[in-house]
């Protein structure tokens, strides 16, 4: 089954999942449900106001379940949580989130998937969103359009994990629980953002790029993904044991570069430029939730041994850390993409986090 490049993509740079079109055929979970609902006149943090902006959505479960808000990763979907290495980990019967108890809802955020995006037409024009953003426009999703006033649960992984702090900090009456993974409250620094701002660097500086006004997508843009990718995720204990010699490592990288990239340019520039002003550690004592963040030791983006998510979960007054042991299975960033590795983690947590009320 031919997975997109849009796909391979996501699943390179943010969860290392299969493609929705991998799903479901031995799903033991109810069938999703998609729908779309138009937010009027959103104001962005820029000042620049869309009369409508379009959030499209996938539901699993019924509305009378308790209402989980699971979030994407960069270059994701509401598809891409759709795997079987996490929906078929997490969604099925008996399992931590089952979803014929609880009522999952999974946006495609500004900028991605079938929501209102840059490549629909406006190209540069499109205002330039970032992760404030992206949140309140969930946040009106749940609350107006979906009529969901108190969420049991915020669940994000990568990008969804810095989005699930920041929903902890702008509405901390919102959720009982909070799981961040593969994501620190920390600023947008260090070789993360240095890795992200020469990848888009690379496409900006293509000469097909021009000023997005492309009329093929970027010839370099291949290789600035394929460069991030391969820096910022799939784990060192992982890639020594699958390319041990120069031949098999120049074999990934060929293997990599063979595939077709789909993703809109403007599209991909914006999803990762979005992250450039991150910072939920300025109001973490704010969160009043039950939370727990989900790491493992080998994220390539955020390193443990920095102590830097250490010393901002001091400051979480119902907070601990489950650190995932990197080994030859995970896949450094893109390890919280498969649940097994804390699917039990999630079940205890849920079982012991307090009902809470606005």
């Amino acid at each position: 089954m031919k997975i997109s490049g849009a796909l391979l993509a996501a699943a390179l740079l943010s969860l290392s999942m299969p493609a929705i079109s991998t799903l479901g055929l031995a799903a033991d979970y109810p069938a999703p449900k998609q729908g779309d609902w138009i937010a009027r006149d959103f104001k962005f943090h820029t000042g620049e106001t869309m009369p409508e902006l379009k959030l499209h959505y996938t539901t699993v479960g019924e509305p009378s379940g308790q209402p989980v808000l699971v979030l994407h990763g960069t270059g994701g979907s509401g598809a891409s949580m759709l795997s079987p290495a996490f929906a078929g980990e997490l969604f099925g019967a008996g399992q931590p989130l089952d979803a014929s108890k609880y009522y999952i809802i999974i946006p495609d955020n500004i900028g991605h998937g079938k929501s209102s995006k840059p490549s629909d037409g406006m190209k540069t024009s499109f205002p330039k969103y970032d992760y404030d953003d992206m949140v309140e426009a969930q946040y009106r999703l749940v609350t107006e359009g979906l009529g969901v006033k108190h969420l049991r649960l915020v669940i994000g992984n990568s990008m969804g994990g810095m989005h699930t702090w920041l929903w902890g900090e702008k509405y901390p009456k919102a959720m009982d629980a909070l799981i961040p993974m593969a994501s620190q409250p920390t600023e947008m620094a260090s070789r993360n953002w240095m890795l992200r701002r020469i990848m888009l660097d690379t496409i900006r500086s293509d000469p097909d790029y021009n000023d997005g006004n492309y009329t093929s997508q970027p010839r370099m843009m291949k290789y600035a993904i394929t460069a991030y990718g391969i820096a910022s995720i799939g784990g060192t204990l992982a890639y020594q044991s699958q390319a041990p010699t120069a031949a098999k490592a120049d074999k990934i990288v060929d293997e990599r570069l063979a595939m077709p990239i789909a993703a809109d340019a403007n599209d991909f520039v914006y999803q990762w430029e979005s992250s450039h002003d991150y910072n939920a550690g300025e109001k973490l004592e704010a969160i009043e939730a039950s939370l727990l963040l989900i790491n493992s030791a080998d994220d390539e983006r955020n390193p443990p041994e920095t102590g830097i998510t250490d010393a901002a979960m001091t400051r979480v007054k119902n907070g601990r850390l489950y650190l995932i042991p990197g080994s030859i299975e995970t896949r450094g960033h893109g390890t919280t993409g498969n649940a097994k590795f804390y699917s039990e983690q999630v079940r205890q947590f849920l079982q012991t986090a307090p009902q809470r009320t606005m």
